[in-house]
């Protein structure tokens, strides 16, 4: 093997290393964010796969300007925002759950956590994309200035985003109580 090979090896197995520690590090809220793009059990797999795909394509180009994370979520969004317009919106299937694990011991509490968690996920999948966008991000723990970096708005804009998404939660979810 030439010296050549060699440094191109070790490139290599230094952008595995990376690429394996952002998926393990961000996975879980890649995940969350690709579930929240998507309408359908099985597109958020898909579309999470993806997501890594474009970001091991990208991840020789992230010369460190924004945070690792903003990165990684805007390489997210962008595949995200290609997905939806390669497929058109499907009706939601009743098994589209979130699992959410609740350290309590209280059965009782877990089940309704992830209920209410489960019905957090539903309305904000009803919401329009630019609004489910803001929400989810900011639940990811973003700030207003990671999130209008990610989505190429303004930090005014997310704010305003952010207040008319949780009104339009408030209603679905109290329209959702009124049915029960």
């Amino acid at each position: 093997m030439t010296a050549e090979q060699k440094d191109r090896q070790r490139s290599r197995d230094d952008l595995e290393q990376l690429f394996d520690r952002v998926l393990r590090q961000y996975g879980a809220a890649l995940s969350r964010l690709a579930a929240s793009y998507t309408r359908s059990s099985g597109e958020p797999e898909d579309l999470l796969q993806e997501i890594a795909f474009a970001i091991w394509r990208a991840l020789p180009r992230f010369r460190g300007e924004s945070s690792e994370r903003t990165f990684l979520f805007r390489i997210a969004h962008n595949r995200a925002i290609t997905y939806l317009a390669q497929r058109r919106p499907t009706t939601i299937a009743a098994d589209d759950e979130l699992e959410l694990e609740d350290a309590r011991p209280d059965p009782e509490r877990a089940l309704s956590a992830q209920q209410e968690g489960a019905r957090l996920v539903e309305a904000i999948r009803q919401l329009p994309i630019g609004y489910a966008q803001v929400i989810t991000l900011t639940l990811e723990g973003m700030s207003y200035a990671e999130v209008a970096e990610i989505l190429g708005i303004s930090e005014t804009n997310v704010g305003a985003r952010l207040t008319r998404s949780r009104e339009m939660l408030r209603k679905l979810l109290r329209s959702d109580d009124e049915r029960r």
